[in-house]
């Protein structure tokens, strides 16, 4: 798998998913076993880019090559003067935010908005493509902005004339959000239109959905978002079932433990001791949901104010069930969406 010049170690990626996929989170997912992780979107209005979020969401300090950043807006130049930006600050990939459905993003016509313009769209494209060179440009984005108005393939294929190197298609509309079921016959016709590689998007949550997803898209690698939240060795779950067939035992508590320590400290030291704490209660849910006891737990942590009490209590939460427990004793999860044909 390959992105330019990049040679990836897999075809197993990290979704931008903002709010979650900061720099210690994507860290924690290529060590579990990811081969590619994009940013969570930052701005391309220049007057932000000096504020402590779009600071935050740009830090790559320690993150293994290549860098991906998503860049998100809705006028040309300053999409691109937003590229070189971060390309002046070690980005040595850009990607296009063409996907996100929130309100106060779409509002102002940005993210999957900009599907309905498709001159628009592809200005931007052209724009980031142009400003970037010799960095590889790559693209975010869904099926369409609603059911009567799927025209990934129309961008898709104007997106490639004018120099995208990979695209990745979520199975949803802008109109859907989260909501619904992912479908993928669109992804696969886009596939079957395209030279560069396409990346399939959405409802991946289990081995057995990303080897449906695969034999159903054609796609070249998989994007895994929500599925990874509190679950980041899902990446090496993948793996291991598409080159076994056979799924290999949940992690060893201790070694979930140490992981989740080293992404709280790594947190912290990102956002700081007062965010750092707060931020952190979300993924230490993910993480607790899928245990026995874990709900009874969360409640607790969150009523926890500093970094410290929280490290503490989780050493004494997990080594209790380490000794009980060898390997994570997960919760069965949620019927995934069935595998149609």
């Amino acid at each position: 798998m390959q992105i330019g010049t990049h040679v990836l170690p897999n075809r197993l990626f990290v979704a931008p998913m903002a709010g979650v996929t900061d720099r210690p989170f994507r860290v924690l997912c290529k060590k579990l076993g990811a081969g590619h992780a994009v940013s969570e979107m930052v701005t391309s209005q220049p007057h932000l880019y000096a504020s402590l979020k779009t600071s935050r969401r740009a830090n790559h300090e320690g993150e293994p090559a290549p860098i991906a950043v998503q860049i998100a807006g809705v006028e040309p130049r300053q999409m691109a003067e937003a590229a070189r930006y971060n390309i002046e600050r070690g980005a040595q990939i850009i990607d296009i935010n063409m996907g996100c459905p929130a309100k106060k993003v779409c509002n102002v016509f940005a993210g999957s908005a900009l599907m309905q313009n498709e001159a628009l769209a592809l200005d931007i494209v052209d724009a980031v493509v142009q400003a970037a060179a010799p960095v590889p440009v790559t693209l975010k984005m869904r099926t369409g902005w609603c059911q009567s108005e799927k025209n990934a393939l129309t961008i898709a294929q104007g997106a490639q004339a004018r120099g995208v190197a990979l695209i990745a298609i979520h199975g949803r509309t802008r109109e859907q959000g989260y909501g619904g079921e992912a479908e993928y016959d669109t992804i696969a016709a886009v596939k079957r239109a395209l030279r560069i590689p396409v990346v399939a998007n959405g409802d991946i949550d289990s081995p057995e959905k990303a080897a449906f997803v695969f034999r159903k898209t054609g796609a070249d690698a998989l994007m895994i978002g929500r599925a990874a939240q509190g679950r980041p060795w899902i990446f090496g779950d993948i793996a291991h079932f598409l080159a076994h067939g056979t799924h290999r035992a949940p992690p060893r508590v201790l070694d979930a433990q140490q992981w989740l320590t080293e992404h709280l400290d790594d947190h912290y030291r990102l956002y700081g001791e007062l965010t750092g704490t707060r931020s952190a209660r979300k993924h230490i849910g993910w993480t607790l949901k899928q245990l026995p006891g874990g709900e009874d737990f969360r409640r607790e942590m969150n009523l926890l104010d500093t970094s410290s009490q929280q490290l503490r209590r989780l050493a004494e939460w997990f080594g209790e069930l380490a000794r009980r427990h060898e390997r994570l004793p997960l919760l069965p999860q949620p019927a995934s969406v069935p595998l149609t044909a």
